[in-house]
């Protein structure tokens, strides 16, 4: 099979004609045409490698050996509709089972995330006979009509906000409401979702649902503050409503200590809906959701029968099953933890070095960066961000920003990433920052 078709200039001519222009490319004004990958490597099409830092979907690495065999040798054995009996798709759920606490027992497989998500909403709704919806500020929860509409990332650049949907303050001890001095920011914050539920209830709307990443990305890499989600999970029960942890970019080990990011809570909490999505196939589309049998149950009772024809498809849970028994014998959770806490401390010693960098937040291959122009103001450096992540490009290194301000460096590496990868993004940042320091300084200086 040829790695290239057509010459770079080609095909971006040829794409800008005939995918949608809100389709956009990674480095629009200079796109990077990417021909192989491996691990957690890119090469394009002069051969060039560059440092993935940010492809989460690909889990255990690009084309892994393993994984493609495994769907090479299912796809030329047999892949049809998931109607029919087959031993991949219970196989699969039992290994799945086997992580999670055991009253999340039963599982919808979908093709993707976004699947997923508006499956869970559906769930939710029909199990509590309510309508509205708790999301977090600046959340994303997929691209389809229902979860735009619960999405404030989203939907305050389209129609707004919807009457069933309740916007509760992101969790953010750094640029939040209540920051790392607060002496309990978890119990303070979850209180922010109490008083949302009584003021839906004073204008007699009902909640069916909690919905929130158990680490929040596209809001800025955000660790919860300690019982936050023990509490959100009392009062959304309270109510009548269930808790809908979306481990879409956080499942499968990328926090290390932890299969699930949701279990960083403690063992005594446990949602009632998860999803997952992206890492599950490695770049394969397939997703899931789980939940327990008294809300699979009451779906079921509505009397109308849920069906994808392909979610769960023989090819898709035999990589599945892969990417799990990588993540086993590769330790890739320990990875996670040794190479994480190594990046981490890493930029730890950069913070004090340079004063762009505001914060350093995360857990396992799951870090932020927040860049800020004051540290006292914590005024976000969105520029400056930007400017980290073209330069980072340019010593072939792939990088992005997020957060409601575009101004946090994140990492969400491939599981394979080493601790001389680490190395080598934070000298190449260090250099960057003290260059783009330097000629602060000297703007200053002239003015």
């Amino acid at each position: 099979m040829a790695v290239e078709l057509f010459h770079k200039n080609e095909t971006l001519q040829m794409r800008k004609k005939l995918i949608a222009q809100s389709c956009r490319l990674f480095f629009s004004h200079d796109p990077v045409k990417i021909v192989r990958a491996r691990g957690q490597y890119l090469y394009d099409e002069n051969g060039t490698q560059y440092l993935d830092c940010i492809s989460n979907v690909q889990h255990v690495g690009h084309s892994h050996p393993s994984i493609t065999q495994v769907a090479g040798a299912q796809m030329d054995l047999l892949n049809t509709n998931t109607r029919f009996l087959h031993d991949n798709i219970v196989q699969y759920a039992d290994r799945l089972a086997a992580t999670l606490p055991k009253k999340l027992s039963v599982f919808y497989f979908v093709n993707s995330g976004s699947e997923a998500n508006d499956l869970a909403l559906r769930l939710a709704r029909q199990y509590t006979r309510h309508q509205d919806v708790i999301v977090l500020d600046h959340a994303y929860h997929g691209h389809l009509t229902s979860l735009i509409d619960i999405s404030p990332y989203k939907f305050r650049k389209l129609e707004g906000q919807k009457e069933w949907v309740h916007v509760a303050p992101l969790p953010d001890t750094y640029h939040g409401i209540y920051r790392e001095d607060h002496p309990e920011p978890g119990q303070a914050y979850a209180d922010t979702v109490k008083s949302l539920i009584e003021e839906a209830h004073k204008k007699g709307r009902k909640i069916s649902s909690f919905f929130a990443e158990s680490l929040p990305s596209v809001g800025g890499q955000i660790i919860f503050p300690t019982g936050y989600c023990k509490r959100v999970a009392e009062y959304v029960h309270e109510a009548g409503g269930v808790y809908v942890a979306d481990e879409i970019q956080t499942g499968f080990g990328r926090v290390g200590s932890h299969f699930w990011a949701f279990q960083l809570e403690g063992e005594d909490f446990c949602p009632d809906i998860v999803t997952m999505g992206k890492p599950m196939g490695n770049g394969h589309p397939i997703a899931c959701v789980v939940t327990t049998e008294e809300i699979a149950g009451a779906f079921t009772a509505n009397g109308v029968e849920y069906f994808n024809t392909f979610g769960g498809n023989p090819v898709s849970c035999a990589i599945g099953l892969a990417v799990l028994d990588v993540i086993e014998k590769e330790d890739l959770r320990g990875n996670a933890v040794r190479v994480g806490g190594h990046l981490k401390q890493l930029l730890l010693q950069l913070q004090e070095k340079h004063l762009l960098i505001g914060d350093v937040r995360g857990v396992g291959l799951f870090i932020g960066m927040e860049l800020v122009k004051d540290r006292e103001s914590r005024e976000p450096a969105t520029e400056e961000a930007a400017h980290l992540v073209r330069r980072l490009k340019e010593d072939r290194i792939v990088m992005s920003t997020d957060g409601p301000w575009d101004s946090v460096i994140k990492f969400k590496p491939p599981m394979c990433f080493s601790k001389e990868d680490a190395n080598r993004v934070v000298t190449c940042i260090d250099q960057i920052l003290t260059e783009l320091e330097d000629v602060q300084k000297e703007d200053c200086g002239k003015s």
